[in-house]
């Protein structure tokens, strides 16, 4: 649909912040080998009746290949794609957007290269930062609960920008339910004034929020710290995105693994 704001959101995004110049300048600049930004080939308006967007194969949605192996991922390919995840998130914020709705259904997984991992869908992504300025916090200045309902934060249910915090936040919520399977609030998301008063709840306590899903499993540190860190970050807080990274780098160098090797999934094309 041609008024369909959110496919002209994305492609604003896009024209605006992620260039394909810009992206290759920022992987050199920060010896990034690989960074999960799609490559938009193409836009425009057919027949004035819709807009469209053209992107590369991104693969497969990491959703699709969640429903393949019971709703759960290994701790190991877990960490792999929050690592690329919290590249593609520094990039985005760094060039004054934020995502704003992180979920399985907008990463990507390529079955021809594992070492792909892709961040898309930004029909809901938020110019928090115009011009080097954050814009201030006021909730109800704009639509409540926009996303998906199960992993955006406070900040959107409450009708505020998101802000940094809240795609942190988000990442959380979604690691969370990938070596879980589940979350305190998955199964009342028809009831979003329930979720949302269970994400206050254990906002303040996430080591209740943690046992709580995990039961009798242990509880991994890097969780528990990256969910501590994210979770009491101010609205217009910079995060310390290298040591968020660290959290789940060390691991898997314990495992002898790196981020940017194929993630630790079996998949069929």
């Amino acid at each position: 649909d041609v008024k369909d704001g959110k496919i002209y959101n994305e492609q604003n995004f896009f024209q605006r912040a992620a260039k394909a110049g810009t992206v290759e300048k920022w992987k050199k600049w920060h010896s990034v080998p690989l960074l999960g930004i799609p490559n938009c080939v193409g836009f425009g308006l057919h027949a004035d009746s819709y807009r469209f967007l053209v992107f590369s194969d991104l693969g497969r949605t990491l959703q699709s290949v969640l429903n393949d192996s019971l709703h759960l991922l290994r701790e190991k390919a877990a960490f792999q794609i929050v690592v690329r995840l919290l590249d593609c998130l520094e990039y985005i914020h760094e060039n004054e957007y934020v995502h704003g709705d992180i979920t399985a259904e907008n990463i990507y997984l390529n079955p021809a290269d594992l070492t792909q991992v892709t961040l898309a869908g930004y029909c809901f992504a938020f110019r928090y930062c115009p011009g080097g300025k954050h814009v201030a916090q006021r909730e109800g200045s704009r639509t409540p609960h926009e996303g998906t309902i199960e992993f955006i934060s406070l900040d959107s249910h409450k009708g505020a920008g998101p802000s940094r915090r809240s795609d942190l936040q988000s990442l959380g919520y979604c690691l969370l339910k990938w070596l879980c399977g589940f979350l305190p609030w998955s199964d009342e998301l028809d009831k979003v004034e329930t979720v949302v008063e269970k994400k206050e709840k254990y906002k303040g306590d996430v080591i209740c929020l943690l046992r709580l899903c995990f039961r009798q499993r242990s509880i991994p540190d890097a969780l528990q710290s990256y969910l501590q860190q994210v979770m009491a970050l101010e609205y217009e807080e910079k995060p310390d995105y290298e040591a968020l990274r660290q959290l789940f780098k060390k691991p898997l160098e314990k495992a002898k693994a790196s981020a940017y090797d194929s993630v630790d999934v079996k998949m069929v094309p």
